[in-house]
């Protein structure tokens, strides 16, 4: 019975990943179609690139985002390991394949810049939130700059991305002529960040979820959360009240949207480990709410987590 339970919920989860990753495709493919791409707006990312190129070429955005992606997917595959980058390939056909279904439907805004920014912006901060809430990204500069960052320690992965989007924010410029496209690209690019900070965090950014997991392979475990989720793991001891036994739990603090790559990684290792996953109200400390500063954006919170996970670091 166990193992039939825990097939049923496999299949349930898997269901809801591509429910989330189509839902979050088609809001992103819909921003480029309706929105970014007819303006003239690459806001960073493979599909700026790929924007950048479907007005050069003519080629479609969604196959262009692909084979662009293809050989960032397989270096992560090299470096990383298939089971952190399995969602990720998932997640970017999909995005992929309904950028270039939709374009053949979608009618494409064409009147104020201003409003192509925002409205893309919203809805491509929307779309990758549900693509993130389920443990999963779409590729492109996130991978770019984590793969980059295992190389170049001494530059953070926000600074790498942040580098990687305005290489190609600037390049968009020069190719379509027009200083206006490099600064709706950055309004969009704000929007979407700041879309995406609401949606996985709420109003306030410091909020989290904290995990207990008790295992008889806590080290493997953790070893794993500090590598492919980059968080903190801290090793509390414990001892059984009725058994009497010494044990060890592992206290991990994440954001909500790597819960899901936590459990996988959890149960991929040891199927009968015993996880408890609570709210957070607040974490405060390097990674999450900076002690004393205002929130930061999502890039910054994302890749500034390296050292991040406060006191479970």
């Amino acid at each position: 019975m166990p193992s039939v339970q825990n097939t049923k919920q496999k299949i349930t989860e898997t269901v809801k990943d591509l429910v989330f990753y189509i839902v979050g495709s088609s809001l992103t493919a819909t921003s480029i179609c309706m929105f970014t791409a007819p303006n003239h707006i690459a806001p960073g990312g493979v599909s700026g690139v790929s924007t950048v190129i479907n007005y050069l070429s003519g080629w479609p955005i969604g196959l262009l985002s692909f084979l662009l992606n293809i050989p960032i997917l397989l270096w992560a595959f090299w470096e990383i390991g298939y089971k952190m980058v399995a969602k990720t390939f998932v997640a970017t056909v999909i995005l992929s394949a309904a950028i270039d279904i939709l374009g053949c439907f979608i009618q494409p805004y064409r009147g104020s810049p201003m409003l192509a920014a925002i409205f893309g912006g919203c809805l491509d901060g929307v779309g990758l939130s549900l693509v993130f809430l389920r443990g999963a990204t779409t590729g492109g500069t996130d991978l770019i700059a984590r793969l980059l960052e295992r190389h170049i320690r001494s530059v953070s992965m926000g600074k790498l991305m942040m580098a990687v989007d305005g290489m190609i924010v600037i390049i968009s410029g020069f190719v379509y002529k027009s200083m206006e496209s490099v600064m709706y690209a950055i309004i969009a690019i704000f929007v979407s960040s700041r879309l995406i900070d609401t949606v996985l965090y709420g109003t306030d950014i410091g909020t989290g979820k904290v995990l207990f997991i008790i295992s008889k392979k806590n080290d493997l475990i953790a070893q794993e959360i500090l590598s492919d989720v980059d968080r903190g793991v801290t090793v509390l001891k414990s001892r059984g009240a009725y058994t009497g036994h010494e044990n060890e739990v592992l206290l991990c603090a994440v954001r909500r949207y790597e819960v899901a790559k936590v459990k996988d990684i959890v149960h991929s290792i040891d199927k009968k480990a015993f996880l408890i996953v609570g709210d957070a109200g607040e974490i405060t400390g390097e990674g999450f709410r900076p002690v004393g500063k205002d929130d930061k954006t999502l890039k910054e919170i994302l890749h500034d987590g390296k050292k991040g996970g406060g006191s479970a670091q």
